[in-house]
């Protein structure tokens, strides 16, 4: 699942989604009488008003829910955060302040659905906490995350042009670009003189997405060419006006961001010097226990780096046979299990035309598949969401940092489907036979299924029917992959479309060994590349960049084999306590309809929920 922005990692931005959604929905539904909030009776007002107080000051998250920008309740959408480090320690005082109040309204006295919101809203804030105090856990820029590859996507992308007074806003907003981009500046200096300077192999790949960024000046910004377009659209803007707009827009891309670009890229090379190779978080000052904070957020356990690493070898082992029963059974020949996997990769036979047309095609494939999967969804869950899917290219601009696909959740106010990402820089990434399970994950009855369903949650706080979990997330995604071989029968005339899930969780198996492999093992870069090379078929430029991505995002990689593994285990026991009363729908039903939580208390719910059965 893609994060759609980022200030130092995947998971950070996750959260602060969450607070900014929950604010959103406060303000729409309360209109006039929000002060409502501010006098909570019970735990669920409580948290409703807390994560108000908290969120209330990210621009960007109200825009990213979509719930008030366009409307006379919109006062943010001309606007972005403050990103300074004042800002960052008001925050955390409001955060320990909420925490502190939420002890107040339980957990004595409390039972059923307020227990377990109680429960599920403490571990929250608990993990922020934990998270708020290492102030120098991460890399504020690096190639894949932080405002320098996110927020163009989010101007672009996210913030709805619909009238001349939107258009304005966003002009506003590249003005803010080029404070936020000052001020992450600062923060940069800040944490190098705090020791945190990213490895050198991570700030000359930032180095190359910043310059690229830049390097067509501000006339060929995606900032400016994707304005136009818009604008033509626009019934209250005409053909003057939306000149006028452009040659502003280019104006500030060319007095405020591209300079805020240029004194960040200046200072990424005067760190190059001091940088070294070492790959793992333990380099930092403080690195174990960020290590530690990392894991337990990610997973929501209190695994040891040691336990996630022993867990990955054993599934490795076990996939990998797996995966050679379908190579001997196609007779898919070759010296090594890599270069077997290759062979397939690699036949053209499987890919679709690296071209417009094949891109088109790989769509279209997609959305039949989907079609396929939802014509029996309602035969394994109760709730099917109503929120529409949409499959769409991976902007351009942004594909060479981006994953093979991700997925970005529906506006709860239904003004945006939910969207499935994929990356088509280069189709031979993504053969045919792979392409089913990266809908499954990303679409239905993954991610889409997940997360607009949670969405439509009631009686609970707003946090509930939200997903700030990710070893929940994205542990569902997987297990989904697992169930449409299991149970749903989607490869049962498809051996290639079982190797292509085998390939997928092989590759969450493998994320395992080498995150803890680097952070806690000490492992170099290279040994990581070269062991997921060897157990993945994938490319070297692929596993590079798999791998690096976990240098700075710590932990964020083992959220989804231990979510699955999780929930494969919970059904077991849920099977085991009903025996022939067990149904699958309900069992779906019950995991989904509670929404995100972290997975220790996910497994006291679902023994309360079968006993209760």
């Amino acid at each position: 699942m893609r994060l759609p922005s980022s200030e130092a990692d995947g998971m950070k931005w996750l959260k602060r989604v969450v607070m900014g959604l929950v604010a959103t929905l406060i303000v729409a539904s309360a209109g006039a009488s929000m002060w409502f909030w501010f006098t909570p009776v019970g735990v669920n007002n409580y948290i409703n008003k807390v994560t108000f107080q908290l969120a209330i000051d990210s621009p960007e998250l109200l825009t990213y829910l979509g719930a008030i920008d366009n409307t006379p309740l919109d006062f943010h959408s001309g606007k972005l955060a403050d990103y300074t480090r004042e800002e960052e320690e008001r925050s955390i005082a409001k955060l320990r302040d909420a925490r502190a109040g939420l002890d107040a309204y339980g957990p004595e006295g409390l039972t059923g659905q307020e227990l377990l919101t109680w429960k599920i809203a403490a571990w929250f804030f608990d993990d922020l906490l934990r998270q708020a105090e290492l102030r120098y856990g991460g890399y504020r820029v690096n190639q894949i995350s932080g405002v320098t590859v996110n927020m163009p996507q989010f101007l672009t992308d996210t913030h709805v042009i619909k009238n001349e007074k939107s258009v304005r806003r966003y002009l506003s907003r590249l003005r803010e670009f080029g404070r936020v981009l000052r001020e992450t500046h600062a923060r940069v200096i800040d944490d190098r003189a705090n020791g945190v300077i990213p490895p050198d192999f991570v700030i000359e790949k930032a180095l190359v997405g910043m310059n690229k960024f830049i390097e067509g000046g501000a006339d060929n910004s995606p900032l400016v060419t994707t304005l136009g377009p818009k604008l033509d659209e626009l019934e209250d803007v005409d053909e003057a006006a939306a000149a006028a707009f452009v040659n502003e827009a280019t104006q500030l891309v060319s007095s405020e961001v591209i300079p805020g670009y240029e004194a960040i890229i200046g200072l990424f090379e005067s760190m190059l010097p001091e940088a070294t190779h070492d790959a793992g978080i333990w380099r930092l000052p403080n690195g174990e226990a960020i290590y530690a904070a990392n894991l337990r957020s990610n997973t929501t356990t209190q695994y040891s780096p040691e336990e996630i690493h022993a867990t990955g070898l054993a599934e490795v082992d076990r996939i990998e046979g797996e995966m050679l029963d379908i190579l001997d059974g196609q007779g898919v020949m070759g010296d090594s299990f890599a270069e077997r996997i290759r062979v397939l990769m690699d036949d053209p036979a499987h890919q679709f035309p690296n071209t417009d047309v094949g891109r088109a095609g790989m769509i279209a494939y997609l959305e039949a598949f989907d079609q396929k999967v939802m014509a029996i969804a309602a035969d394994y869950f109760v709730t099917i969401p109503p929120q529409p899917l949409e499959i769409v290219r991976v902007p351009e601009y942004s594909q060479d940092s981006s994953p093979g696909g991700y997925y970005n959740g529906p506006a709860l106010d239904g003004s945006r489907p939910g969207r499935f990402y994929i990356n088509q820089k280069d189709t031979a990434d993504n053969p045919r036979w792979t392409l089913p399970t990266l809908m499954i994950h990303e679409g239905s009855p993954g991610h889409h299924f997940q997360i607009s369903t949670s969405q439509l949650i009631e009686g609970v706080p707003l946090l509930r029917r939200l997903s700030p979990f990710n070893a929940f997330s994205e542990g569902w995604a997987l297990y989904s992959e697992r169930i449409a071989k299991t149970d749903m029968g989607l490869y049962d005339d498809d051996p290639l479309g079982d190797l292509g899930r085998l390939q997928a969780e092989m590759f969450r198996a493998v994320r395992l060994v080498v995150d803890t492999g680097m952070h806690a093992k000490r492992w170099s870069r290279e040994q990581a590349i070269e062991y997921m090379t060897a157990k993945t078929g994938m490319t070297n430029e692929e596993v590079t960049r798999e791998i690096e991505r976990y240098v700075v995002w710590p932990g964020q990689a083992t959220a989804y084999k231990t979510g699955q593994l999780a929930l494969l285990e919970i059904r077991k026991d849920t099977e085991g306590v009903l025996g022939e009363r067990f149904r699958l729908r309900d069992f779906h039903e019950a995991v989904l309809m509670n929404g995100a939580m972290p997975l220790d208390i996910l497994k006291e719910t679902m023994a309360d929920w079968a006993a209760s059965q």
